[in-house]
Order: structure tokens, then sequence, then C-alpha cells
């Protein structure tokens, strides 16, 4: 791998190309970004980590979403990926991608969570999904992906987390996990899978490719199988995307994250710090004395 200094050499004019490419992203809505900051409450170091009850303790098979129905009444709208500037779709994925994903498959009408989830490109949108265990042991949802070469991505929320869980439940294969969990399909436009009509934010999918993992400890033994994925469409709901359609509304995506083990967190707060401005940054006198060469070794 080349070093940065050995790249900026080969094409001295790569690293404007990217600033400028940078500046076309707009990450910070705001043009005054210090006013809006200053209208907001200061952070706070008095709330703790804790431990709450699920939204509905009592929730059982069937019951589908914890909202009374209300995620049901929204309309969503589609969006081709390959319709907006590549600024845009930058933009867009740069709003969360670490969260608790639920993928259904067409064959079998597999439903299942994913915490081993992953965005790695924006232009064309690619995930990474992880599946624990070889292609000699497969999960169901692994075998139909591998056979179909398509699935539907669905962002879990606050709204049907319980439901979300239920589909890790470990039924026989052939055994809807629709059905099991009360959460209702909706039609997909570029592949046969369903998404999740309750999710705010659904991913059309198509397969590009796995790679499977095997054990340092245990030579021989498979444990893991990589599968990367295009995104080909997306689905939002209405009233959680903006007017340019690129960024969705954290306050009703209500995102859930798996933490590990049993335990699942919940996003309520965010803190915005716009990227750095070279020249801006750079201007004051004790900016400038941090300005030093890079050395070996760094």
């Amino acid at each position: 791998m080349s070093s940065d200094r050995e790249q900026r050499k080969e094409d001295p004019s790569a690293h404007e190309q990217m600033m400028d490419s940078e500046k076309h992203v707009q990450r910070n809505p705001h043009q005054d970004f210090r006013k809006v900051q200053d209208s907001r409450p200061d952070w706070s170091e008095q709330k703790k980590w804790a431990f709450t009850k699920t939204r509905n303790p009592d929730w059982k098979l069937g019951d589908g979403p914890n909202d009374g129905g209300e995620c049901l009444t929204k309309e969503h709208v589609e969006i081709d990926p390959h319709s907006a500037p590549n600024w845009i779709s930058q933009k867009f994925f740069g709003t969360g991608d670490k969260r608790l994903k639920l993928r259904s498959i067409g064959k079998s009408t597999n439903l299942a969570p994913f915490s081993y989830f992953g965005l790695i490109n924006h232009d064309p949108p690619i995930f990474t999904i992880g599946y624990a265990g070889g292609f000699d042991h497969a999960k169901d949802s692994l075998t139909n992906l591998s056979e179909t070469g398509e699935c539907c991505l669905n962002i879990v929320s606050e709204h049907f987390i319980e439901a979300a869980n239920a589909t890790s439940i470990n039924a026989p294969y052939g055994i809807s996990e629709w059905a099991l969990t009360g959460l209702h399909p909706a039609p997909c436009k570029d592949v046969k899978a369903s998404r999740v009509k309750e999710a705010v934010f659904s991913i059309e999918g198509k397969l590009m490719s796995t790679q499977e993992f095997e054990s340092r400890a245990t030579p021989g033994k498979k444990t893991g199988v990589l599968a990367i994925i295009e995104g080909v469409r997306f689905w939002a709901r209405e009233d959680a995307i903006n007017n340019d359609r690129n960024l969705i509304d954290p306050a009703i995506l209500r995102p859930v994250s798996r933490l590990g083990g049993i335990t699942y967190g919940r996003l309520l707060e965010g803190v915005e710090i716009p990227r750095p401005e070279w020249d801006q940054a750079t201007a004051p006198e004790e900016a400038k004395k941090l300005i030093k060469p890079k050395t070996d070794g760094q």
C-alpha cells in the first residue's frame, strides 16, 4: 500500500479533488452552526447507562408492532439510488449504518435479524452482512440468499423491536417468521423478497459475492460467511424523509442497535460536529504552530 506522500506525488491534484468533492456533500445543513449549537442544551454528564423494560413487556408471538398499528397507516416512497448525484448518496448514507437490520428473503419467506452489518460504499451502495458458521451448516437465511441472490434489508425501529427480536426464533425450515411475529410484508420492485411494512427504511438488495472463513484455532472448521450486497432500491416513509430525499429524520426512524448478547440500545440524543475546513481551522496563529510535516513511521 502506497503512503499518503507517494499518492500525492503521483497525483498532486487528488487531494484537492477530494476536498472539492467534500464541499459538494454539504454535510453541515446550517448557515450559522455556532448560533444553532448555542441554542441547544449542554452536554449532560448526569445521564448514566441504565436498563429499562421494553416498550411492551407483555409482547407475545403474533403481536406485531408495539405502536397499536400506527406505523401501518404510513405511506412509503421509493428511491432509485442511481438517479441522484453521488454526493447525495454519500450524504444519505452518512446517517447511521451500524444499526440492527431485519433481512427478508423471497424463498421460504425467511425473516431474520442481523447485527453483523456494515456499509462499505455509497456509489453504488454496497452493504455487508456476516453469518456465523460456514456453508456446511448454513442458516436458512444464508441458504436462501445463496440460492435466490436477492434480499431486502430493513432498519429496525423501536416500534417493532419485540417483533424483530422474535425473528431470531429457532423455527423449523419452511415456517414463516412473518406469521410468528405479526409483521407485515409489503412488495418490493426489483427483488422478489418482501420488505417489512413496519420499517421506516428498507433496502432492496442483490447478492454480489460471498466469502467463507476458516477458524484459526481449529483448522478446517468453517466459522463464518461474508455476503456482499448491492442496494438497488430504497423505500422510506414519507413522514421521515426530507424534501431532497437524502436524509432520514432520526426522531422518526428511532433506530435500535444490537449491543451483544440479548442487549439492545436506543438512540435518543444526537450531537452535530462540523468537519474542520483547512484554511479556516489553521488561520489562528496557535493552529499554525501545529502544522508540521509527517515523519517516517507516521
